[in-house]
This record gives C-alpha cells, sequence and structure tokens, in this order.
C-alpha cells in the first residue's frame, strides 16, 4: 500500500456507504477511506445524506494514511476553494453576550448561499426559545 495513496494527495473515489458521522469512499477495488462530516463542505452539514449519496463519484484529499492499520482520512472540502467571507467579518474573538451586528445579517446569507452562520443558528434558537417560553406561560396562566 505505501506509495499508492499518499497524504495530500487528490484523488477520485465512489462513496461507498453514509454514516451520520461521515462517507466511505472506495478508492479502489480494495481500499477505501472516511471522510468525516466536518470534511465534507466548507460549512456546517447538519444530514450528511442531504448532500452526498452513496454511489456519487467524488474528489477527495487524502489527509492522512495510517500504515499499521490501514485507515484513510479523507476530505472532500479540501479540493473545493474556499467560500470568500463577507466584509466585516474580522472579529473571531470570544465576546459572548447575545446576537450581535443585525444589520449583516442580510450580507451574510447573500453571501454563504445556504449555509447558516453561528448569527443566524443563534437567532433561530432565541426565537424557538422564547416561543416555548411564551408557551409555558400561556399554560401555567390556565
Amino acid at each position: 500500500m505505501s506509495g499508492q495513496y499518499e497524504a495530500g494527495s487528490i484523488v477520485e473515489g465512489k462513496i461507498t456507504g453514509i454514516k451520520p458521522f461521515g462517507a466511505f469512499v472506495a478508492l479502489d477495488e480494495k481500499k477505501q477511506g472516511l471522510v468525516h462530516i466536518s470534511h465534507v463542505a466548507h460549512g456546517y452539514v447538519e444530514d450528511i445524506n442531504s448532500v452526498l449519496s452513496v454511489g456519487d463519484t467524488i474528489k477527495v484529499k487524502i489527509l492522512s494514511v495510517d500504515e499499521e492499520s490501514g485507515k484513510i482520512s479523507l476530505s472532500i472540502k479540501e479540493t473545493q476553494p474556499k467560500p470568500e467571507r463577507p466584509q466585516g467579518g474580522g472579529n473571531r474573538g470570544g465576546g459572548g453576550g447575545g446576537p450581535r451586528r443585525n444589520n449583516a445579517g442580510s450580507q451574510k446569507k447573500e453571501s454563504t448561499q445556504g449555509f447558516n452562520t453561528l448569527e443566524d443558528k443563534l437567532k433561530d434558537w432565541l426565537k424557538h426559545s422564547n416561543e416555548i417560553q411564551a408557551d409555558l406561560n400561556k399554560r401555567i396562566k390556565k
């Protein structure tokens, strides 16, 4: 096996199985590797089945090859260009608190095409949480 598949190489493979944690990809008749769900796309993938299907032919980058166990780690996102970041997203620091920069939400949604930012997810979560709280308050008043 050594020399045939090396870390850093980009190869073509066929998806042979999908699990919630990733997809198994046949590289040839004898070797297969795993694309962990975190390496399927640059954005968050909630359901891998919505992105990949058994039988799909895909390009993957070999991340690592464990000679001892024969396990091959693969990445799809490493074969794709990184999406451009929206302007003004330079603050990656850990300031906590609630949602901020509400005026930037529409720009992010357009440029990320289907990728929900953490800010969007937080807004959805807060909305859902408020709905649950309102429902509970109604039940208590009855």
